[in-house]
């Protein structure tokens, strides 16, 4: 939550110059950050990676077809977040996971209807995520998720949310493609890349709003690696449980998380713990 000092007042006729000012509370949009987070987080990746396969097989709308469907979707569920006046695990938790499958569907639209290569679109959404962090701090002079209480810090949240799942996406395909890895290694390699950034950020002082985001990127290739290694046949280097499965496994233990969280409130802030603006 923030704590907005205004301005002192221009003093009405009869009153003094130094009366109290007013105040105003804002709540945090975003939930903090705890091992609940990371954990959804990495779930919610997994299902944009496998429901993105679902429904490009099963709609019978095509490609481009399903990637209108879910984006307008999220459209939706955007406003429904923008307009609520604090956190709401529901709605900030089913954002996340429509835009990790809208994310995966453009990258898979630039790859395989487009034939861009997969060098490109990693340099290109890369390029994108860095003007959208370039933008929003000239704006806002901060970065930091612990502050996203205005309509503007939102929506520069959310896309670069959205960057970072295209990015994760189209930079985990061509990591993993080129290495030639298989699903387990690949996701052993990126579990071991977000350690070396907690390591860097707990041991070497890296910048806790860096850390963050280079986490949040990489957490996209580590559960679309997950999803694959448990979706995909036995032949093709996975455990053959198949997309609806996996899907569904994953939306329920999501579906238990938020619910626990929307009834304990653990990844709300304290509302003792205020940040003070002077307007």
């Amino acid at each position: 939550m923030t704590y907005e000092l205004s301005g002192t007042p221009e003093a009405e006729p009869g009153t003094s110059a130094y009366a109290r000012p007013s105040h105003r509370l804002r709540w945090n949009k975003v939930p903090e950050v705890t091992a609940y987070f990371w954990i959804i987080k990495v779930l919610c990746t997994t299902v944009g990676e496998t429901a993105a396969d679902l429904l490009n097989e099963k709609a019978g709308l095509g490609l481009t077809g399903v990637s209108v469907l879910m984006s307008a979707l999220l459209a939706v569920v955007l406003v429904v977040q923008f307009r609520t006046t604090a956190y709401r695990a529901g709605v900030y938790w089913l954002a996340v996971a429509l835009i990790s499958v809208v994310g995966t569907l453009i990258s898979d639209n630039l790859t395989d209807n487009m034939g861009v290569p997969l060098e490109t679109t990693t340099t290109v959404f890369a390029v994108l995520l860095a003007v959208a962090f370039v933008v929003w701090y000239r704006r806002e002079r901060t970065l930091s998720i612990h502050s996203i209480d205005t309509t503007s810090r939102e929506a520069y949240y959310w896309l670069a949310v959205l960057f970072t799942f295209a990015l994760g996406t189209a930079g985990g395909d061509l990591v993993s493609e080129r290495m030639d890895l298989g699903y387990w290694l690949a996701a052993a390699l990126f579990a071991l890349a977000i350690a070396a950034v907690a390591v860097a950020h707990f041991a070497l002082g890296l910048d806790a709003v860096w850390s963050f985001w280079i986490a949040y990127i990489l957490t996209r290739p580590l559960g679309a690696s997950i999803g694959d290694y448990l979706s995909q046949q036995t032949g093709d280097g996975g455990l053959g449980f198949g997309t609806v499965v996996t899907s569904g496994l994953f939306l329920a233990v999501i579906l238990g998380l938020v619910v626990y969280l929307a009834v304990t409130r653990k990844d709300v802030a304290d509302p003792a713990r205020l940040t003070r603006q002077t307007a």
